[in-house]
């Protein structure tokens, strides 16, 4: 179960993760904010400009065809026939009357100009005094925008300003394309938007992934530890409790808290080796051994407690790491010691051999056997033979694949099982050792 303080650090990485998420999102969101209403800008802008070039195209042309005749009367008969005036776009002549007033004197379409004559005077006579092109925005009578454009034209006998050409043209035809280009812009850029935040919450998750691994492979190191530690120690108390009431004092029961002492020294080997695969696979380091001499010293420091031990090694020269094939080897055989007691001994002892062949060690027992189907779940965590609970079985697991091997499981001729951890030979054996048998 995972601890308190595995949670809150899980929920602390959570919490990290949501933030690079939304920090990721909302700097997408900045960019591509700041684009949008640059691209938004200069399409209104540039709309806008294409529309008064237009008119200004038509402006000029309607101008050039406005002349007077030989007795200074205004001549528009041009002006009727030519593409200037045709289309959406509105062309007037606004000339000067003698009295100084404005006179509308032709119009491309309708009775009269779509704005009002005050809006239009302003531009003719804002042209005329400053003898430039004009333009700017307006609204018609009706109340429709447009775009007001007015240029000057002149008098053929005094050159001088005589009114203006007025164009006007209305501003729903590009308002359109701008708000469509408008909705496209703003909805991609929500759907680049959300786009970023689902790639910010993968990458973030995915940058974060060692950080999971890592507190996981404590969380499983935290449960190991207290739940191999459990057991020992709680034999360690029951009977210190127990010799505080017995008459004859500690010295009957030293025996049982020494196994225990002993149980708990494997258990810590076996916790600090699982840590280190888990949390530190950088520190494994393989260098050539003799396998058999390593198991050859292992059998003879492991305490048998009346079980019996015998030994077929070969030479066998491995790339290992010392210390990963001696937890391994220590489990397999605290593991025949404690579940491959041989039926009928009254003793409940374990008659175990042990060989080593090529990169091959080979763990038999004769106890009531394991079917080879039956290894996945051996190997499991808190999972045993037996049906008790530990990381023996698992750690040799993961110590085989650490070097490339593999453990397995076969019925044994005769009764019993055979465990056998393979590791990578680097070197055939081409004599064989010895073979000894081991008392207890």
């Amino acid at each position: 179960m995972p601890s308190s303080t595995g949670g809150a650090s899980a929920s602390r990485l959570r919490r990290l993760q949501v933030r690079l998420t939304v920090a990721y999102a909302l700097t997408m969101l900045a960019g591509v904010g700041a684009l949008s209403w640059l691209v938004i800008r200069t399409d209104a802008r540039s709309l806008q400009s294409a529309e008064y070039e237009e008119l200004y195209r038509r402006a000029s042309v309607s101008a050039s065809l406005v002349y007077y005749d030989d007795n200074g009367r205004l001549r528009l008969d041009g002006l009727r026939d030519d593409d200037a005036t045709t289309g959406p776009i509105q062309v007037g002549v606004i000339r000067t009357r003698p009295d100084g007033g404005l006179s509308t004197v032709y119009t491309s379409f309708g009775r009269g100009l779509l704005i009002s004559d005050a809006e239009s005077g302003w531009m003719v006579r804002s042209a005329m005094r400053a003898d430039t092109t004009v333009r700017g925005d307006g609204s018609t009578r009706n109340g429709h925008a447009v775009y007001l454009l007015a240029l000057p034209f002149y008098h053929d006998g005094t050159d001088r300003t005589a009114g203006a050409v007025v164009a006007i043209g209305s501003q729903e035809q590009s308002h359109v394309q701008h708000e469509r280009l408008k909705a496209a812009v703003l909805f991609g850029s929500a759907a680049l938007t959300c786009l970023a935040a689902v790639s910010g919450h993968l990458l973030s998750g995915r940058s974060l992934r060692p950080a999971w691994q890592s507190l996981e492979a404590q969380e499983r190191l935290l449960a190991d530890t207290a739940h191999e530690l459990r057991t020992p120690v709680a034999i360690m108390r029951g009977s210190v409790d127990v010799a505080g009431l017995d008459p004859l004092g500690l010295e009957p029961h030293l025996p049982r808290i020494r196994r225990a002492i002993d149980r708990l020294t494997d258990v810590v080997d076996n916790v600090l080796v699982r840590g280190r695969l888990q949390t530190a696979p950088d520190t494994f380091e393989p260098v050539p051994l003799r396998l058999d001499q390593l198991v050859e010293q292992i059998c003879d420091e492991v305490p048998r407690n009346g079980h019996r031990l015998s030994l077929d090694l070969h030479s066998a020269v491995v790339d290992a790491d010392p210390a990963l094939v001696r937890v391994a080897v220590r489990n397999l055989l605290d593991n025949a010691f404690r579940y491959g007691a041989t039926p009928g001994d009254p003793g409940c002892h374990a008659d175990v051999d042990v060989s080593v062949l090529d990169a091959t060690v080979n763990v038999a027992d004769r106890g009531p056997g394991v079917q080879p189907s039956d290894l996945p779940d051996l190997v499991k965590r808190f999972r045993s033979p037996g049906g008790g609970t530990g990381i023996g079985l698992a750690l040799v697991q993961e110590a085989a694949v650490a070097h490339g091997g593999s453990i397995t499981v076969a019925p044994r001729s005769g009764g019993g099982s055979v465990f056998v951890l393979r590791l990578k030979s680097t070197h055939r054996p081409k004599w064989r050792l010895r073979r000894c048998n081991t008392p207890s």
